[in-house]
């Protein structure tokens, strides 16, 4: 039978799929919408196991809110092209607000996706084939305070609450949970610039740690200095590393003539209370992720062969 374009065009605003995959959607089906619509998913469906191993580093942070409580997620795609793509900017949204409301990564991925009875992971091998490209919801984190705020910034936003970086502060307090928020979302685009690997000193990893003291033990020894010079030379420079790494003890990047630590004891004046900084999280779109390198003359005459 005669496929015609109307036909095409209504598939295609009902399913996504191309104009190609939909013509031979409806051929395949005789013209049957709905049958048309069971086809192309099932397209998606292996089309989506193809597609399953290539690297997908690219895609979208997003971020949500609630009260006293916040949450960040990563989607990722293969091309930041899809990054600009409104349904996959809506699916990053809605799984960001799944993510407040389940916090963790796996029960997240387990969860009903909004206004469906599929679950998260289910959406995202349904949304391969028709946005054509790989797709992975790879981790979600969320912050609360019993009192206080928590409070968001997307860097690189694209839209509201999407971007290509998300941090998360909280604030503990007692005291005006607005003046806490606002101070708390200066904190969050400090992360965002700074990107520390700890709250506290205690925090940081010890293996790095020792790995610093090693390094600065090693070049402290080549001035020849005694050994107890050479032991108050290591502690100044570890409470050097300390001021660059530690997020309390870096100089605030919206006044660096206090630290963040002194910088919180000046905000308390707006808050009215005593105040403390209990977390964060910082999210970079692909961190973590190594990419594939590929050798794109060698994949056109791959195609052309086929």
């Amino acid at each position: 039978m005669t496929i015609t374009a109307a036909q095409v065009k209504e598939l295609r605003e009902l399913s996504g799929a191309g104009m190609m995959d939909c013509k031979a959607a409806l051929t395949e089906t005789g013209g049957d919408m709905e049958a048309a619509v069971d086809w192309l998913r099932k397209k998606g469906i292996s089309k989506a196991d193809k597609k399953a191993g290539r690297t997908a580093a690219e895609g979208l942070i997003g971020v949500d809110s609630g009260v006293r409580e916040a949450v960040v997620v990563e989607v990722n795609s293969e091309t930041d092209f899809v990054a600009r793509n409104a349904a996959f900017q809506e699916i990053v949204t809605n799984i960001a607000k799944v993510a407040l409301a389940y916090g963790d990564t796996e029960a997240v991925a387990a969860a009903k996706y909004p206004h469906s009875d599929k679950t998260v992971t289910e959406t995202i091998k349904d949304a391969v084939g028709t946005i054509g490209e790989n797709l992975s919801f790879r981790r979600s984190s969320k912050l609360s305070v019993s009192q206080g705020a928590v409070a968001s910034y997307v860097h690189n936003a694209v839209a509201d609450g999407l971007g290509k970086l998300g941090v998360l502060v909280a604030i503990e307090t007692a005291g005006n949970a607005e003046a806490a928020g606002a101070f708390a979302r200066q904190v969050a685009m400090h992360v965002a610039a700074t990107n520390p690997l700890a709250l506290t000193p205690d925090e940081v990893d010890a293996s790095a740690v020792e790995r610093e003291k090693a390094i600065f033990s090693d070049q402290a020894r080549q001035s020849g200095k005694p050994e107890n010079i050479i032991e108050k030379m290591v502690e100044g420079r570890l409470r050097k590393f300390y001021e660059e790494v530690v997020l309390l003890k870096q100089a605030f990047v919206l006044n660096p003539d206090l630290t963040v630590e002194a910088a919180l004891k000046d905000a308390e004046k707006q808050i009215g209370a005593p105040a403390k900084i209990t977390g964060y999280i910082r999210f970079a779109l692909g961190e973590g992720i190594e990419k594939e390198e590929s050798d794109f003359a060698a994949e056109v005459a791959a195609a052309v062969k086929q």
